[in-house]
């Protein structure tokens, strides 16, 4: 089978199954072969790695990865794209395709089943619409994986990986960051993919950490307290705190915790480094 990794070879299989693209899905493919090598050498695949792709499309990211990893588990929630993968990726014995949601796969299991429970590695070019909830369920599930290589919209790889004090600053920075080391690895430019989006994209390399850090006490009250900070970012963290019925933590109580760190009450989440709020969360807990 020809490599996919240009318009002409995409273009014909895609007019031969008279492939329509849905909106429903963010289906946008990649065809620019130096972009995909690119992937697979930042994502450090080897014959050794068990690869988990999400979103495989018509398999043109996924023939570059069969051909440097030693398996791949392609998980494709689109019908319409079973039979067009069965043709491109007919001859890698290595790639298994999984016709389903990645958001419902027990990954765990498949990976102990292809890889005896040794981590794997994902890589995806996601969709922009399911990119973040994808993203924290493959760390929040402590699921055995080395490392999350992806393509994404610019804006959210670059609040994926911002630092205390910029305006990309925020929840989904810190929960990534708690749970991975991540890295800008590629920029890509739209005319890369067919249909052309309407954004930049890059691809950005998450790491993960072997235990969360920084350590806290209790995990999920750190994320509604790191929620309740940035869902006004400006307003004062006593006020945007305080105003989170769930949480049940007075205003006074806020400022008070802020006074103990050596903090002033008049400061906003975006201030606060990752270890600043793991302490927060611990001194406000009930």
């Amino acid at each position: 089978m020809a490599k996919l990794g240009n318009m002409k070879n995409t273009a014909e299989i895609l007019k031969k199954y008279d492939f329509h693209f849905r909106k429903k899905y963010g289906q946008n493919f990649l065809v620019d072969e130096s972009v995909l090598e690119r992937i697979v050498k930042e994502a450090e695949i080897g014959p050794e790695d068990l690869v988990l792709e999400i979103g495989p499309g018509i398999g043109t990211m996924t023939q570059y990865l069969a051909e440097s990893a030693g398996q791949v588990a392609a998980v494709e929630i689109d019908d319409e794209l079973i039979p067009i993968l069965a043709e491109t990726l007919g001859d890698y014995d290595n790639v298994r395709v999984i016709h389903g949601d990645i958001l419902k796969v027990d990954v765990g299991a498949l990976v102990q089943e292809m890889n005896g429970g040794r981590p794997a590695k994902v890589v995806a070019n996601l969709p922009y619409y399911i990119t973040t909830p994808i993203i924290m369920q493959l760390l929040e599930s402590r699921l055995p994986l080395k490392s999350i290589t992806v393509m994404v919209q610019r804006e959210v790889a670059d609040r994926m990986q911002a630092g205390p004090g910029t305006k990309d600053y925020g929840a989904l920075s810190l929960a990534v960051q708690y749970y991975s080391n991540p890295q800008i690895v590629a920029n890509v430019p739209p005319n890369c993919f067919v249909p052309r989006p309407n954004v930049g994209s890059a691809v950005i390399r998450l790491t993960l950490k072997e235990e969360p850090d920084p350590k806290v006490r209790d995990e999920a009250f750190l994320f509604r307290i790191i929620r309740a900070a940035f869902n006004q970012r400006r307003k004062t963290l006593p006020n945007s705190i305080s105003h989170d019925p769930s949480l049940g933590i007075s205003r006074e109580r806020v400022a008070e915790v802020l006074e103990q760190m050596g903090l002033p009450a008049t400061i906003r989440g975006e201030a606060l480094t990752p270890e600043q709020f793991a302490q927060l969360s611990d001194l406000l807990m009930p």
